[in-house]
């Protein structure tokens, strides 16, 4: 994870990846007061989960903050993220914006020359870019490498967790490829304080997710047409008499049966704790919602 300086053009355009919540310090702030001892992020490390309380949160800003503006970091920078989200990414994000600095999300899946149009329309000042294939592309543009553990400083580890604790988690598997995610991550958890937990990485996400089973999800179009995938795939195949009855008992859930095969599925997936589901906003290519989706928000009402 690094930080890539940039060179500045004296014009840029912004707003189509621009991170824009007004409140985002001053919820955190209260949060630090209210419940400083409350888990606020949790994110899963070398296989062992970590978590940072509300305190922490803050006090990492404010180190972060100290770090960008040593970077010569201020009211007149463009950040630009760039990789999974993670609670690096979302520290360094919100002490960009302590310092008075913009925010930019720019997609981590981008190949060379969609970046290099990206930056050039962009223009930010500075980069954060998780992910060692990123880090070599944002290099092949010519920029070079800080160490985010020189922003932040020395610093207590995150506390090791056990596992099974608190109610409240909200679950993230995402990253910057969702254009409106950060924003929409930020104005969820920070206005309502649960703790947001992340996965490993995308490869250990369906893992990692039953460890947590969240009490809530965060979707975007993409991620929810992900999942359903993987609900299929643990399904029997279509045809079978397995199948018809595991069709049948999301259509048909009163009977005993039926609900015992549904919430199989749902422990499978981490799901059996779910009360909340953000969801990003259909697109007229997919204008329909998986059956699973529609049957989990009717338990849910």
């Amino acid at each position: 994870m690094s930080v890539h300086e940039l060179k500045r053009p004296p014009i840029a355009d912004t707003t189509e990846w621009r991170v824009n919540v007004p409140q985002a310090l001053e919820h955190l702030r209260h949060w630090a007061q209210v419940t400083p001892l409350q888990p606020a992020l949790r994110h899963k490390r070398h296989g062992q989960w970590f978590i940072w309380r509300w305190i922490d949160v803050l006090r990492d800003v404010e180190r972060l903050a100290d770090g960008l503006r040593r970077q010569g970091i201020d009211e007149d920078s463009r950040l630009a993220v760039s990789g999974a989200f993670e609670p690096n990414l979302l520290l360094l994000a919100l002490a960009t914006r302590q310092v008075g600095g913009e925010v930019l999300v720019v997609a981590d899946n981008l190949d060379a020359q969609a970046l290099h149009n990206v930056l050039w329309r962009a223009r930010p000042t500075h980069a954060f870019v998780s992910g060692r294939q990123a880090q070599q592309l944002w290099l092949t543009q010519g920029q070079s490498l800080l160490d985010f553990d020189q922003l932040l400083g020395p610093v207590e580890t995150p506390q090791r967790l056990r596992l099974g604790v608190f109610g409240g988690q909200w679950w993230s598997e995402e990253g910057t490829e969702w254009q409106a995610g950060l924003t929409v991550l930020f104005e969820q958890w920070l206005s309502r304080g649960h703790t947001l937990a992340f996965p490993e990485s995308p490869g250990s996400a369906s893992r990692d997710r039953r460890e947590v089973a969240p009490s809530g999800l965060l979707l975007s179009a993409g991620r929810l047409h992900v999942l359903a995938a993987e609900i299929d795939s643990r399904l029997a195949p279509p045809g079978t008499w397995r199948r018809r009855l595991c069709d049948w008992a999301i259509a048909h859930p009163e009977s005993g049966p039926q609900r015992l095969i549904k919430h199989r599925v749902r422990r499978l997936l981490g799901f059996h704790n779910l009360h909340f589901i953000w969801q990003a906003t259909r697109s007229a290519e997919s204008p329909t919602e998986p059956t699973w989706l529609a049957e989990f928000k009717r338990d849910i009402a």
